[in-house]
C-alpha cells in the first residue's frame, strides 16, 4: 500500500461517519475563527459540535490533497460531536473545549485511530488506551478529529535527509507548496495554520514545535519540562521530550494548555506540575508588557539580514507597549548541537523500546533491532536510511558514563549557566529573539549528506566549542526551560515568528506577554496559497 494509499483509506472512514444520523445543522464558516470564539459559539448556541467538526472534515477533503497534514480522521469522530451536543441539549457542558475539534500529531495514542509516528512498522498500532494528553482533552468534552502528518519517529530516522513520513508523505507549507513546513511536528503546524482544526497537539524534542510554529504562521508552546505528561507518547528522549499546545492565537494556545497541564504518576518527571499549572487563559491582558524589562538576544541561528528587519519592527511593539528593552550579548551562550544529539542518541533505544513493550499485540515491530531489520527490507521503508537509529542501536546509556556527564553538563550550561543566568543577571523576565528562518526549499529525500557523530570514548566527554551561532531551540529542549513562539511578520511571503523563553514554570508570564504583543501587532495574516 503506497503512502497516499493508507492516507486515502483513513479519509474513507468519512464516508461511514457522515451518515444521516449525525443530523442537520447549520453549516458552520471555520476558516480563521478562533478555536476561543468557536467555544463561545458553542456554548451560546449559534452552532453545534456536530456542524463545526463536519466543517473541518469538509476542508480536510478539499485542501489537505496538496499539503498532506493529516494522515487519518478518527472514525468515530462526528460520534464524539454528537455526543457533546447532547451533553449541552441536557444542560451539562464539561467546559470549554467541549465539542471543539483537536488534531494530534501521530505520536500521541488515543484509542480508535493509529499512531505509526510516520512509519509503516506501526501500521497496526491501534493503542489500547489514550496517552495522558488525549486523556485530559477528551475528559475535558475535545473531540479527536484524527492524527497530524509528521517527519518519521520525529526524526529520529537519518542524517540524509528525510522531511516527512511513509505513512502521510511529504507534508507542504501552505503559505508556498515549495516550501517546507519543518518539523518534526509538521502536521500540526499546518493543521493549525489552514484552519484544518480548532487547534492541535504537538511534541518537542529539540524544537519540533518552535520550527513549525515559526514557519506556518502559528503560535506555539513548548512548556517546562515536566508540565505536560509525555504518556502514551511515542519517545525520542526522556530527557528531552514534550508535548505542546498549537494554534492560530495566544489565547488559543492558553486554553488547550490549561487542560494539558498537570502531574501525571505514568510519567514522574510531572510531580511538581500540580503545583505550578493555572489558569492560562485568565492572566492573559493587554497591558503585561507595561513596566516589564525583556532582554533580547541577537546572533543565535535564525537571526539573519532577513529576519532582523521583522524582528526589529516586533520590538518597536513591545516598546510601544510599554516595555524595557535590555540588550544581553550572545557570547553568555554555548552552542551545545552535539550534547543533544548525543543525548537523543542515547535515549532513543531504551526509550523507544519501552514504548514498544505496551503496545498492543498487532504490533510487530518490538525492538529498535527488528525496527531496523523491518525498514531494511519493507518495501516503502527501505527507500530511506537508517543511521541515526544504527547510531542508537550500538550505544548504551547504562552503560556507558559519558551518558550521565552529557546530561548534566547540557543542563547546567543551557539552563543555570545559560538562559537562568542571563535572566536573572540582566533582571529581566523574559528573553526574545527571532524564532528562526523562513521556510526552506523542500529539498528531495535522501539529498543531504551523511553526517556521522562520534561518541565519547572511554566513558569520558569532554564539550568541544563550535564556531556555529546557538541554537535557542536546542537550549531550551536541554534545558527544560519553556518557550513561546508567536507570530511576528513576513520575510517576503512567508511568515517568521518571535520566541519568548522564560524560567521554569513561567508559562502564564510567557503567554500574557505574547497576548500583548499579538493584540498590539496583529501580525499573523492566513495562507492562501494551499488554496490555488
Amino acid at each position: 500500500m503506497s503512502n497516499r494509499a493508507f492516507h486515502c483509506l483513513a479519509l474513507s472512514l468519512l464516508a461511514f461517519a457522515a451518515c444521516p444520523q449525525n443530523g442537520h445543522a447549520a453549516p458552520y464558516t471555520v476558516e480563521e475563527v478562533p478555536l476561543s470564539q468557536i467555544s463561545d459559539d458553542l456554548a451560546s448556541g449559534k452552532t453545534t459540535a456536530v456542524a463545526v467538526t463536519k466543517a473541518y472534515i469538509d476542508r480536510i477533503k478539499r485542501y489537505d490533497g496538496k499539503l498532506h497534514s493529516v494522515i487519518n480522521i478518527a472514525p468515530d469522530a462526528l460520534g464524539q460531536a454528537a455526543a457533546s451536543d447532547q451533553r449541552r441539549k441536557a444542560g451539562h457542558p464539561i467546559g470549554p473545549l467541549d465539542g471543539v475539534p483537536i488534531i494530534l500529531k501521530d505520536n500521541i495514542d488515543a484509542v480508535g485511530v493509529p499512531t505509526t509516528a510516520g512509519s509503516y512498522a506501526l501500521a497496526d498500532n491501534l493503542p489500547l488506551k489514550d496517552a495522558e494528553v488525549t486523556r485530559r482533552l477528551r475528559a475535558a468534552g475535545a473531540v479527536i478529529l484524527g492524527k497530524a502528518n509528521m517527519s518519521q519517529w520525529a526524526g529520529l530516522r537519518t542524517t540524509k535527509g528525510f522531511g516527512g513520513s511513509t505513512t502521510g508523505g511529504t507534508a507542504h507549507n501552505p503559505y508556498d507548496l515549495t516550501k517546507s513546513p519543518a518539523g518534526s511536528s509538521s502536521g500540526p503546524g499546518i493543521v493549525a495554520a489552514a484552519s484544518l482544526a480548532a487547534g492541535a497537539v504537538g511534541s518537542d524534542t529539540t524544537g519540533s514545535i518552535i520550527g513549525p510554529s515559526n514557519v506556518n504562521g502559528v503560535v506555539g508552546l513548548r512548556p517546562t519540562m515536566g508540565l505536560v505528561s509525555r504518556a502514551g507518547i511515542v519517545p525520542i528522549s526522556s530527557v528531552q521530550d514534550t508535548a505542546g499546545p498549537m494554534g492560530r492565537t495566544v489565547t488559543d494556545v492558553a486554553m488547550l494548555l490549561k487542560v494539558m497541564a498537570g502531574s501525571n504518576t505514568a510519567d514522574p518527571v510531572t510531580r511538581q506540575a500540580d503545583a505550578h499549572k493555572t489558569n492560562y487563559v485568565t492572566g492573559l491582558k493587554k497591558d503585561a508588557l507595561k513596566g516589564v524589562r525583556i532582554g533580547v538576544l541577537r546572533g543565535f541561528g535564525g537571526y539573519n539580514s532577513t529576519t532582523s528587519p521583522v524582528f526589529d519592527a516586533a520590538l518597536k511593539v513591545l516598546q510601544s507597549q510599554g516595555a524595557q528593552i535590555v540588550e544581553i550579548p550572545v557570547n553568555l551562550f554555548e552552542t551545545l548541537g552535539r550534547e543533544g544529539q548525543l543525548v537523543e542518541m542515547y535515549d532513543f533505544k531504551p526509550d523507544l523500546e519501552a514504548y514498544l513493550k505496551k503496545a498492543p499485540s498487532s504490533v510487530k515491530t518490538r525492538t529498535l533491532a527488528q525496527l531496523i531489520a523491518f525498514e531494511r527490507t519493507e518495501p516503502h521503508e527501505k527507500l530511506h536510511s537508517n543511521d541515526r537509529q544504527e547510531a542508537a542501536e550500538a550505544v548504551s546509556r547504562d552503560t556507558d558514563p559519558a551518558y550521565a556527564q552529557i546530561v548534566a553538563f547540557a543542563r547546567k550550561r543551557a539552563g543555570e549557566d545559560g538562559f537562568g543566568k542571563a535572566i536573572k543577571d540582566y533582571h529581566v523576565t523574559a528573553l526574545v529573539l527571532p524564532a528562526g528562518a523562513p521556510a526552506s526549499t523542500i529539498e528531495p529525500d535522501e539529498s543531504s549528506k551523511l553526517r556521522t557523530l562520534v561518541v565519547p570514548s572511554g566513558g569520558k566527554f569532554v564539550h568541544e566549542k563550535s564556531n556555529m551561532p546557538p541554537a535557542f531551540s536546542g537550549l531550551a529542549a536541554l534545558s527544560g526551560y519553556p518557550e513561546l513562539v508567536v507570530p511576528s511578520g513576513f520575510a517576503g511571503k512567508l511568515p517568521v515568528g518571535m520566541a519568548f523563553i522564560g524560567m521554569p514554570w513561567s508559562e502564564g508570564t510567557l503567554l500574557a506577554y505574547g497576548y500583548a504583543y499579538e493584540q498590539a501587532s496583529h501580525a499573523r495574516k492566513p495562507p492562501t496559497s494551499y488554496k490555488q
